[in-house]
């Protein structure tokens, strides 16, 4: 890895190299952040929080590594695991595939969940039909659009969506209200609870593998705006951190308006986007409902797009790369897109449109590769020729530790029958 010795950067040219942090925060706000972060604020208050800044620390290094690698070496993140043995390849690709067939699934189930909010009947429609409905739609767009299309879509949406939820949380804090009569709040800190919290980090703030996706979304803004490491970085940081702090708002609207109010938290379906949305009518009116709708829903329906787009574009790039082919066509990324797009749909049926089952299943399972991923990105970075050093590897190492641990420790507590 070379060292970066462009240190020219202006606030006008870190601006113009914004683009690809903000599609990895519009990865990221989607089921972690509408549905586990609140629901962790709705169901145990602020206890959470210490759990939502720990995996957003631990996960900063491995995430960061995928744009570094990138601006300091002009390569992809998976062109650096080729490089480094075809083994961590193969490892990246078929876990890659896995997380593209299963994340498509479920956040298009999500978005669908929201769009029955909007309209109960579904158009006649059940949530398999209309999720499959949506996926195609998407499959359409990117076919049409592609990058730039993504790139503009994602900036409007996360602006709309944060000015609305921060705004809500700032009214709840000045907002005089009572916990429901005989209120104890549940602890957390149970077995029973394990399965939640695992989930919750799972894709906190995104889904790690988006770390590699990232990596090729810089690689292509590179190709239309000149940008130095430093505004690579600062895009990055913008992203990650936007994301990240974003959690701990959603965490605020569950925890200032639903927790302790006597009212069951629904599981993430149709009914759980209603309390979602009721969240926001109940400190801003009732005219804000379709608004708040109409924005989560473009919420999910970007992160659809991305995860389409950004894993088709890994397993594209990751297969020309076993291949030994000199570049990938175009055709190929759009064979990818149908694939995951139609094996996505299937897995949607197979779950019989069941929102919670499938969002639950796909956030585990995330966060159980998540310690593979984050040792491939950090051991790529890491070598005898080039060390991480300082903050970053001492974060680097605890993060490490810390989600194999954790993860070692759910695999346990399944295995004993403890959850």
């Amino acid at each position: 890895m070379t060292e970066h010795t462009e240190e020219h950067s202006t606030w006008k040219s870190k601006f113009q190299a914004v683009g690809p942090g903000i599609l990895l925060a519009s990865a990221a706000v989607g089921g972690s952040h509408i549905v586990s972060s609140t629901q962790a604020g709705a169901i145990y208050g602020w206890q959470l929080a210490i759990i939502i800044l720990l995996i957003n620390l631990f996960k900063y290094p491995f995430f960061r590594f995928g744009s570094q690698y990138t601006l300091q070496n002009d390569k992809s993140l998976i062109e650096g695991y080729k490089e480094k043995g075809k083994i961590y390849l193969w490892v990246f690709f078929v876990m890659n595939i896995f997380s593209a067939l299963v994340n498509t699934a479920a956040v298009g189930i999500l978005a669908a969940a929201i769009l029955f909010n909007i309209f109960p009947d579904g158009f006649g429609l059940s949530i398999a039909q209309l999720t499959t409905a949506i996926i195609v739609i998407i499959w359409s767009m990117l076919l049409i659009g592609g990058y730039q299309f993504l790139d503009r879509l994602a900036k409007w949406v996360m602006t709309a969506l944060t000015i609305a939820t921060v705004l809500a949380v700032v009214i709840a804090l000045f907002r005089h209200r009572e916990y429901a009569p005989g209120f104890v709040a549940p602890s957390p800190w149970q077995m029973a609870a394990l399965p939640f919290i695992v989930s919750l980090m799972g894709w906190m703030p995104a889904p790690i593998e988006i770390s590699a996706i990232n990596s090729m979304w810089s690689a292509e803004k590179r190709k239309t705006v000149k940008m130095s490491y430093l505004d690579g970085i600062f895009d990055f940081n913008i992203g990650y951190i936007g994301t990240a702090v974003l959690a701990f708002i959603f965490l605020a609207l569950g925890a200032l308006i639903q927790f302790g109010s006597g009212e069951e938290v629904k599981s993430a379906s149709a009914e759980y986007i209603a309390q979602f949305v009721n969240m926001y009518a109940s400190v801003l009116g009732d005219w804000s409902r379709f608004l708040i709708t109409f924005i989560a829903f473009l919420c999910i329906f970007g992160t659809v797009i991305t995860v389409i787009d950004g894993y088709s574009r890994a397993n594209n790039e990751s297969l020309r790369l076993l291949l030994n082919k000199k570049e990938a066509s175009q055709k190929s990324l759009y064979v990818w897109m149908t694939l995951t797009a139609v094996i996505g749909i299937i897995i949607v049926y197979l779950f019989a449109g069941n929102v919670a089952t499938m969002l639950r299943f796909a956030m585990i399972a995330s966060f159980l590769t998540t310690p593979i991923f984050a040792y491939l990105n950090y051991s790529l970075v890491n070598n005898t020729e080039h060390e991480v050093k300082g903050w970053l590897k001492a974060l680097s190492i605890a993060g490490l530790i810390y989600l194999f641990g954790f993860a070692l420790f759910f695999l346990y507590a399944i295995a004993t029958g403890k959850v």
